[in-house]
This record gives C-alpha cells, sequence and structure tokens, in this order.
C-alpha cells in the first residue's frame, strides 16, 4: 500500500512523468516515436527468429527419423543364426 502512495505522490510531484506519450498528442514525426517503432520492429525480428529456429529444429527432427527408418529398412535379419 506504501508503494502505491508513493508512486501517487511521485506522478503528482512531477508531472511530465503521467503525460501521454507524443503519438496520444498527435506528434507523429517526434523522435518518442520514432522510438517505439523500432523497438517494436527490434521484438518482432525477435519473435521471428525464435519461430524460425523452431521451424528449423523440427524439420532437423523430421530429416533424422527418415535417415533412422531408411537405416532400419537396410538391416537384414539373418535367419537361422550359426548352428
Amino acid at each position: 500500500m506504501l508503494y502505491i502512495g508513493v508512486t501517487i505522490l511521485v506522478f503528482a510531484g512531477v508531472p511530465p512523468l503521467a503525460e501521454a506519450c507524443a503519438v496520444c498528442y498527435g506528434e507523429v514525426e517526434s523522435p518518442m516515436t520514432a522510438g517505439m517503432n523500432n523497438g517494436i520492429l527490434a521484438l518482432l525480428a525477435v519473435i521471428a527468429a525464435v519461430q524460425v529456429g523452431f521451424v528449423a529444429l523440427f524439420l532437423s527432427i523430421r530429416q533424422r527419423a527418415r535417415q533412422l527408418r531408411q537405416r532400419k529398412n537396410r538391416l537384414q535379419v539373418v535367419q537361422g543364426g550359426a548352428g
């Protein structure tokens, strides 16, 4: 409860901290808006990289399973054994 009170006092004592961002005021070309857009693009790039990694992982697992299946089909069982 103390943290909420301190937060309210800080925002009340320093009004620029409580103001809306530049987009809300209609300043589309401000540096703050450009920085926010760059941050969004960076986060999207990270998400895309992780998704590409998952796809590569599953394709690798699929290829290894196919290779193991082919190796298994090439093996021959010797009937009768040594005897």
